[in-house]
């Protein structure tokens, strides 16, 4: 690999190093010095799988409202809070970045209940999860350059990939190539939390738009309610929508900083001072202090409560299960209906595993107009 010579001469002894890349899967001769990191962050940026996300729902479908988060926003409100901790903690941004922007490639439409469907549907043909179809689309599924499929993305980055982790991550198992076991680089362990803090909080803005929980409801929960009394004491002669805002980047930043300051601690009371002993501790070392962790398991069990299983949401999620299950069927049932360049990768790959990828990839609209095409009988196809 042609390593970068012009790095950042800020970071920590125990940030990544696109100069220390452990490189990638194809041999290439780049234009220009751009960090190995950086040029991950701009293929990823430009791929077919990013735009997508911005049709790929977050917990409201697409079609319920154009205020609601997607997959795209919530990647971008991500990559934010994991770039400011970055700074903070001087680590690596544009890995952060990569990464962040990179984490939910792999998701299915409908959410999580996508691929749960799919996940049950290839149960006796190796299973779905969405970090390692995350990996599949950065090392297969993107076609876009000459010599090779995927987009040849850093060791680094797809480590981070495969080794991210959120509570409805459920792993098919590690990848003898990305060292099982041992803990990620701390970029990619900031972006699990960062992945928390980002959805956590826009999904009680999307919560309470959608009327689905109320701030009342959320009163009850220490945390909201520390935060709210504070924000209307600053702001008293603000209407109650502005203050809302105001308590949900409070939030945010209460989150940053105590994450920030807790493993700048844990770090220095580890004495790690390079990748090298990060690895060697392997123990992860990024987390929220124990008091606001406490205060963060009552709130997301609120979100899940009220928020994850409000009836509506519920109603959507059933048919969405409907839409996914047809669609797979009918798709392996018939598989002449798939797109000519799908039917080639069948023999190589197997039939599940292509229909499994296509339906993967789709948006929300886009599985929803093959449902009508191929069920309803007065639909164009």
């Amino acid at each position: 690999m042609q390593l970068q010579s012009n790095e950042r001469s800020d970071l920590a002894g125990y940030a990544a190093r696109s100069s220390e890349s452990a490189g990638r899967r194809y041999r290439e001769e780049f234009r220009d010095n751009r960090p190995a990191f950086e040029r991950d962050r701009d293929r990823i940026i430009h791929s077919a799988a990013f735009r997508r996300l911005e049709y790929k729902t977050q917990v409201f479908v697409n079609h319920e409202g154009d205020y609601y988060r997607t997959r795209l926003t919530h990647s971008l409100e991500v990559a934010q809070i994991g770039k400011a901790i970055a700074r903070r903690l001087h680590l690596n941004e544009e890995l952060t970045e990569a990464l962040a922007l990179a984490h939910d490639l792999g998701h299915t439409p409908f959410g999580h209940t996508g691929e749960e469907v799919l996940n049950r549907l290839m149960s006796e043909h190796g299973g779905f999860e969405h970090n390692h179809q995350s990996l599949r689309v950065v090392d297969e599924l993107e076609e876009r350059y000459a010599g090779f499929n995927g987009l040849n993305l850093s060791w680094e980055v797809r480590e981070g990939l495969i080794k991210h982790s959120s509570p409805y991550d459920a792993p098919l198992g590690m990848i003898e190539e990305f060292l099982p076991g041992v803990v990620p680089l701390l970029e990619a362990q900031l972006i699990n939390f960062a992945d928390e803090i980002a959805y956590n909080n826009h999904d009680i803005d999307d919560g309470l738009k959608s009327g689905y929980i109320t701030i009342a409801q959320l009163s009850g929960v220490e945390l909201w309610a520390e935060v709210h009394d504070k924000m209307k004491h600053k702001f008293p002669n603000s209407d109650p929508e502005r203050v809302k805002y105001q308590t949900i980047s409070a939030l945010i930043g209460l989150f940053i900083d105590d994450l920030t300051a807790t493993t700048a601690a844990e770090i220095s009371s580890r004495r790690i001072g390079s990748v090298e002993e990060l690895r060697s501790h392997n123990v992860a070392v990024v987390g929220f202090s124990p008091e606001l962790a406490k205060k963060n398991r009552e709130l997301k069990l609120f979100l899940h409560e009220n928020l994850y299983r409000h009836y509506k949401v519920e109603r959507m999620r059933v048919k969405a299960e409907r839409y996914i299950t047809d669609l797979f069927t009918t798709y392996n049932r018939y598989p002449t209906l798939l797109p000519a360049k799908y039917r080639k990768k069948m023999e190589l790959l197997g039939k599940e595993r292509v229909v499994c990828d296509y339906i993967a990839g789709m948006t929300d609209r886009f599985a929803l107009d093959e449902y009508k095409k191929l069920f309803e009988p007065y639909e164009r196809v």
